[in-house]
């Protein structure tokens, strides 16, 4: 099916421009999907293994590039995806707003791969592959461990210190990340998508006897007005501490690189479709609830919160902001005011993530409830993790 959108003579152009070398002349690409299902959901992503030769035509040489594209088979997939824009929003940050904050922070930090061509319709993103550098994933079904956890949440603060140093020389920058994954301007697919989560997680709860049985009745009962909730949770206050949020900060949205001890030493984002200017609460929520290892998290949630404190007034300092970092007192009054959004994470993104891989589904697979509700929400990981959190959600007055 991408054939249909790619051919030789485009990623010929592709490579001479990223490459500088007009000589460049492409004999063979052969496509692969370029991660599992399970692994993403808001486009379909392919690998181009890229065979050429320069000037003289003798040596052949090699490439990968990512190619990710819209959806192209009718569905709600491919529907909520471009409705709610996010091609534009993640071309935007990879092509304009990624360059900026990576030239503030080189060389000690990289927040993402190179934007090689983009296409508005249908919409279509070709990137350098992180792989061949040293990158890959972590195991969503362990979640992060200590190690994982700290460089991902010093990068994170290092992604939120260089937005606000950006967003000091242009203002305008924070015009181009209004709307978020929880925006009441989402289309309705989008909006459907938390509500009808909620409503098939709280008919699968009903079958728990280890959970109180009132929980599953008062999410049955507020699940029509999830997503409002949460649109008030997410929306942006002039009068806090503001950054631009990666927006979707899960274990799948970044990668790490290993030393010879399998030991992380590296993190990159990728992934920039929900990029959204307002409060780092947003961020924070949304990775620790749904890629933490659940027991750390209990643990080590004020730990990080420090650590991520820490490393942005420092990188803060380091660029020359003129903006006052938070202090810890205010930054945990946004994280906690932003905690509904933790909620909707566990509820309805963390069993996504914990669901075994040779379960896992597409967007349209996961709203057939009568099929796959017990598949998405059976899982012992997810069902251990959750009934420990729905009790605190309940303490918070989330379920009433």
């Amino acid at each position: 099916m991408i054939k249909k959108l790619i051919d030789i003579k485009l990623i010929q152009k592709v490579m001479q421009e990223s490459e500088n070398d007009y000589s460049i002349e492409v004999n063979d690409i052969v496509f692969i999907f370029a991660t599992n299902k399970g692994d993403n959901y808001a486009s379909e992503m392919f690998r181009a293994s890229i065979e050429y030769t320069r000037s003289n035509g003798i040596k052949k040489e090699k490439k990968s590039l990512i190619i990710k594209a819209e959806p192209l088979s009718e569905g709600l997939q491919k529907d909520l995806i471009t409705k709610s824009e996010l091609f534009t929003t993640e071309m935007n940050m990879i092509m304009n707003t990624l360059v900026k904050m990576n030239e503030l922070v080189k060389p000690e930090a990289c927040f993402s791969g190179r934007g090689l061509y983009t296409q508005i319709k249908p919409s279509l993103l070709i990137m350098e592959d992180l792989a061949p550098l040293g990158f890959r994933m972590a195991d969503r079904l362990n979640g992060l461990d200590d190690d994982h956890s700290l460089l991902a949440i010093r990068s994170l603060a290092r992604f939120h210190a260089s937005s606000v140093a950006l967003c000091e020389k242009d203002p305008s920058v924070k015009q181009c990340y209004t709307h978020g994954m929880f925006s009441a301007n989402q289309p309705k697919e989008m909006q459907m998508f938390f509500i009808e989560g909620v409503k098939n997680l709280s008919k699968e709860m009903v079958n728990w006897p280890e959970l109180d049985p009132k929980i599953p009745q008062k999410l049955e009962k507020i699940a029509d007005t999830v997503f409002e909730k949460a649109s008030k949770a997410n929306i942006f206050r002039d009068n806090e501490f503001n950054v631009i949020n990666h927006g979707d900060y899960w274990i799948n949205n970044m990668m790490f690189k290993y030393n010879d001890k399998n030991q992380p030493i590296a993190h990159i984002f990728v992934d920039f479709q929900f990029s959204h200017y307002s409060s780092p609460g947003i961020d924070l929520q949304y990775f620790f609830n749904t890629s933490l290892n659940d027991n750390y998290f209990t643990k080590n949630e004020q730990k990080l919160l420090e650590e991520y404190l820490r490393t942005l007034t420092l990188t803060m300092s380091r660029l020359k902001c003129q903006t006052k970092a938070p202090t810890m007192d205010e930054l945990m009054k946004m994280y906690k005011d932003r905690a509904f959004l933790g909620m909707m994470a566990s509820l309805i993104i963390l069993p996504i993530i914990l669901v075994k891989k040779d379960e896992s589904m597409n967007i349209n697979e996961l709203m057939d409830a009568s099929v796959n509700g017990s598949v998405v929400y059976g899982g012992k990981s997810f069902r251990k993790a959750i009934v420990k959190r729905l009790p605190i959600f309940d303490k918070m007055g989330f379920l009433d």
